[in-house]
């Protein structure tokens, strides 16, 4: 499926996650993407994914700070504007009220047209794995925060009188998703992908083994030249009438 998003103008694209390294995995080449394009991409990342070590000598603390440093480093390869961790630990995501409303105030602050985020209801993306939880939590506290809260003052009123003012969302994109309806073609960003996934050097492995793994996502076009494409399933909400 060729795909062109039909965006007439930059814009602000917000992508709410659950872990460092999930924004590249999952669309680092549409981030590269968006960012060429003139847009501008933000990260909001749930957790400093503090449980993302088997190493026994590390405290969750001390891999959190690692992650927090690969991650600002991705970010910057990619040209990402800004990364804002929350505090929540990693592999403990609960998408209740009090996190539902942190999500609201982030959307609310950074006010994006286009708000990423991953599918909740994609439970097992293969034969091969279960999806972690977190992914699908995080999602869903996104897809709850912005319709209907995002855009309705009633909801969480104590955030008026932080001055986080009720925000309308142009378009959620989720990623991980095995329900597509766009197919981004990202194969001219593939080198950047990679350089940015292996500034996560703790989650990698050695980096020659984990590049060849990587290239077992790419594919063959009729000229047997090498593609790749990121999918999303994408909402657009309808514009209200003046």
């Amino acid at each position: 499926m060729e795909f062109t998003e039909g965006w007439e103008s930059p814009k602000e694209i917000l992508v709410i996650l659950a872990h460092p390294d999930d924004p590249e995995f999952f669309l680092g080449g549409s981030i590269a993407r968006w960012i060429k394009l003139g847009h501008t991409v933000r990260y909001v990342l749930l957790t400093k994914g503090d449980k993302g070590a088997q190493d026994e000598s590390i405290t969750s603390q001390q891999v959190a700070e690692i992650r927090i440093q690969e991650q600002d480093a991705a970010a910057e390869e990619l040209g990402v504007s800004s990364v804002e961790f929350f505090d929540y630990e990693d592999g403990c995501i609960i998408p209740d009220l009090e996190m539902r409303k942190n999500v609201v105030r982030a959307i609310r602050k950074y006010q994006p047209q286009i708000l990423v985020t991953c599918d909740p209801g994609n439970l097992f993306p293969s034969q091969q794995y279960i999806n972690h939880p977190d992914h699908r939590y995080a999602g869903q506290v996104v897809i709850d925060a912005v319709f209907p809260a995002v855009g309705n003052r009633l909801f969480f009123p104590e955030l008026l009188a932080e001055r986080f003012l009720p925000f309308e969302v142009e378009e959620v994109w989720m990623s991980l998703t095995n329900e597509p309806d766009v197919k981004l073609d990202v194969t001219e960003f593939w080198g950047i992908k990679i350089n940015a996934l292996k500034k996560h050097a703790s989650q990698i492995g050695d980096p020659l083994d984990f590049e060849r793994r990587m290239e077992d996502r790419l594919q063959k076009d009729d000229n047997q030249a090498f593609t790749y494409e990121e999918q999303f399933r994408r909402i657009k909400f309808r514009r209200k009438i003046e």
